[in-house]
C-alpha cells in the first residue's frame, strides 16, 4: 500500500514538473533573446545614439520617395498631392537634358575609377617604401591637409592657376602665346579638371585604410621572401597586393554603390562657367530642376532612379567577389 502511494506521488510530481522538450520553442527563444539583451544592456545603450541618428536622417526619409509618384506640391504636403503613378518617370525619359546630365556623370564616374580609384593604392605602396618614421609622417600630415579644405577654396586654388589670369595664363603669355586657353571655363576639359581636383583633394586623406591594411601583413612573409631571393618587385606582387586585395575589393564594391554620384558642391561651383551641356551631373539636375525649379515629382524619381541603380551594382559587384573567391560586403 505504501508503495503504490509512492508511485502515484511520484507520477503527479512529474506530471507537475514541466518538461523542457513540452516548452514551446518560441517561448525559450524569447526567454534566451531577453536574458541575452540584459546581458549586453550596456554595449546596446552606447549604441541606441547612433541608432536612432541613422533611423532618424537615413531611414525615415525614404518615406519622402512617394513624391517620385506624385504631382507633388509643398502646400499640400505628402497626403493631399495627387499621385500620378509613373509619369514623372515617362517625363524624365523623354528630357534630353536628362540624358546629357546621365552621360556626363557616367563619363565622370569612369574617369575617376579609372585614374582616381588606384591613386590611394598606389600613394600607399610609396609610403610603405619609405623607411624613416618621421618622413613618413611628414608627408602623411602633408597629403591628408587638401582632404580638410572646402570645395569653394579647393576650386579658388585651381582657378587662380589654370584660370583666366591665373599663374599658367601668365607663364604662356611671357612666353608669346597670348592666346592661351583658360582651363576653367573650357568645356573639353571639365570632366578631366573635375578629376584631377578630386585626386589632389582626397588621395592623401584615401591611403589611411589601404595603409593600414600594409601594416597588418605579417613582415616575416617579405623576411622570408628577402631570403629566398624574391626582388622588392616581386614581394609587392606576391605579398603586399594579395595582403591588401580584399580591402581593394571590398572599397571597389562600395564605390560601384555611389556611381551615379560625382560630387554635387564640386560641380555645382564650377557649372556655369562650362554649361549645363558639359557640366550638368544628374546631383545639379536635381538641384536645379527640383528646388529651383519646383520640379519635385521629376527630381524625386531622379534620386530613386540613382538609388536603385547603385544597388543593383553593389549586389552584382558583391556577388561577382564572391564568384571570385573574395568576401566582398556580406
Amino acid at each position: 500500500m505504501a508503495e503504490s502511494q509512492e508511485q502515484h506521488s511520484s507520477t503527479l510530481s512529474l506530471e507537475r514538473t514541466p518538461n523542457v522538450a513540452t516548452v514551446p520553442t518560441r517561448a525559450r527563444t524569447r526567454g534566451r533573446f531577453g536574458r541575452r539583451l540584459w546581458q549586453y544592456r550596456v554595449p546596446l545603450a552606447f549604441a541606441l545614439p547612433g541608432l536612432a541618428f541613422y533611423l532618424l536622417f537615413y531611414y525615415v526619409p525614404l518615406l519622402g520617395n512617394v513624391v517620385a509618384f506624385q504631382n507633388y506640391l509643398p502646400f499640400l504636403g505628402f497626403l493631399h498631392s495627387d499621385f500620378i503613378g509613373f509619369s514623372n518617370f515617362t517625363a524624365l525619359f523623354h528630357d534630353q537634358l536628362f540624358w546629357k546630365a546621365t552621360i556626363n556623370t557616367l563619363e565622370i564616374t569612369v574617369l575617376q575609377l579609372v585614374l582616381y580609384f588606384p591613386a590611394p593604392i598606389v600613394l600607399a605602396l610609396l609610403l610603405n617604401a619609405v623607411t624613416s618614421n618621421g618622413i613618413r609622417r611628414v608627408v602623411q600630415s602633408i597629403i591628408y591637409l587638401p582632404h580638410f579644405m572646402s570645395w569653394v577654396v579647393v576650386v579658388i586654388l585651381f582657378q587662380e592657376i589654370f584660370g583666366g589670369s591665373g599663374l599658367l595664363d601668365q607663364y604662356l603669355r611671357n612666353h608669346g602665346n597670348q592666346n592661351p586657353i583658360n582651363l576653367m571655363t573650357d568645356p573639353r576639359f571639365f570632366k578631366a579638371l573635375l578629376t584631377v581636383q578630386v585626386i589632389w583633394k582626397d588621395t592623401g586623406w584615401g591611403t589611411i585604410i589601404f595603409f593600414a591594411a600594409l601594416v597588418a601583413i605579417d613582415i616575416s612573409l617579405y623576411e622570408a621572401a628577402a631570403v629566398d631571393g624574391a626582388s622588392g618587385m616581386r614581394r609587392m606582387w606576391h605579398i603586399t597586393l594579395p595582403g591588401i586585395r580584399p580591402i581593394i575589393v571590398l572599397l571597389l564594391v562600395l564605390r560601384l554603390g555611389t556611381t551615379l554620384s560625382v560630387g554635387f558642391e564640386q560641380i555645382v561651383l564650377q557649372e556655369p562657367s562650362v554649361g549645363a551641356k558639359a557640366g550638368q551631373v544628374l546631383d545639379t539636375y536635381v538641384y536645379f530642376n527640383g528646388i529651383v525649379g519646383g520640379n519635385w515629382g521629376p527630381a524625386a524619381a531622379v534620386g530613386l532612379m540613382k538609388g536603385f541603380v547603385g544597388f543593383i551594382l553593389v549586389i552584382t559587384a558583391n556577388w561577382a567577389a564572391h564568384r571570385l573567391g573574395e568576401q566582398g560586403v556580406m
